[in-house]
């Protein structure tokens, strides 16, 4: 493992949210002040939700010129516009509905409702994604992707065992037959995750730490998602101490392993 695929351990999932959110805030005022503009991938969850939540309890939140932000989403459920349980609604009640600006710089997928078929919308956020890109690319310069990882390692819509993992030319894909409701969804694919600058993990719990394991220790990504991943800069694993109790004592060294205090 290189070094700047690192683990960072916090005490508590609570801490851990607050911790991740300062991070980016702060990032993306550096970001924003260096670039002008920053590309942001959004995740799910109750944990990306609780990041996004920890913002808005931030004294320097608006300090971030929130129009400049340009935000994207690595998954979603494909059901109605609205639903509880899409991850757009989910981040628009937790931070984005919040926000000083206009909402023409958020980009979500399409919803089950919206007249497309899942085909038709995995192609259509594809070509928003290419709209977006500098000339000739077919994705923006993502500068920070957040992810969520599930017990059984997967990332995204990305599911062991499934088709999608393995994807190497589609910057999306639909998903049929997804082992955790609903069946239908799109995502991301590993290579789109993959041209990120920065991919930041957030995990949280005991669920998750068999998992983690697996990951660090290198396990094949056909079965282990997550062990694919890796950001162009950096990759970071922000995760709560239950999650930790897996991590291989082989990789617990301070070369790739840090904890908060560590920091």
């Amino acid at each position: 493992m290189s070094r700047d695929r690192r683990v960072v351990v916090h005490p508590s999932k609570a801490i851990l949210a607050d911790s991740v959110a300062a991070a980016f805030v702060s990032q993306l005022i550096s970001l924003i002040e260096t670039n002008g503009r920053a590309h942001v991938v959004l995740t799910g969850g109750s944990l990306g939700s609780g990041v996004l939540e920890a913002v808005n309890t931030l004294p320097n939140k608006d300090a971030v010129d929130w129009q400049a932000v340009e935000f994207w989403w690595g998954d979603e459920r494909w059901l109605p516009r609205g639903d509880a349980e899409r991850n757009e609604t989910q981040a628009r009640a937790a931070l984005l509905d919040t926000l000083d600006c206009d909402g023409s710089n958020f980009h979500p997928f399409a919803s089950s409702d919206d007249g497309l078929a899942l085909d038709a919308a995995a192609l259509a956020y594809a070509e928003e994604l290419r709209e977006a890109a500098p000339d000739g690319a077919t994705l923006p310069h993502f500068d920070i992707t957040f992810l969520g990882m599930g017990p059984d390692g997967h990332i995204a819509s990305l599911f062991p065992g499934q088709p999608g993992i393995l994807e190497t030319t589609a910057t999306v894909i639909a998903v049929r037959n997804s082992p955790k409701p609903p069946p239908e969804r799109l995502s991301l694919t590993l290579p789109a995750i993959k041209s990120s600058a920065r991919v930041w993990l957030v995990l949280a719990g005991a669920d998750k730490a068999a998992a983690l394991g697996l990951t660090l220790a290198g396990a094949s990504m056909s079965e282990v998602p997550a062990a694919g991943v890796k950001g162009r800069e950096e990759t970071v694993f922000f995760v709560d101490a239950e999650a930790s109790a897996e991590v291989p004592e082989n990789l617990t060294t301070t070369e790739i392993f840090w904890t908060a205090e560590d920091n």
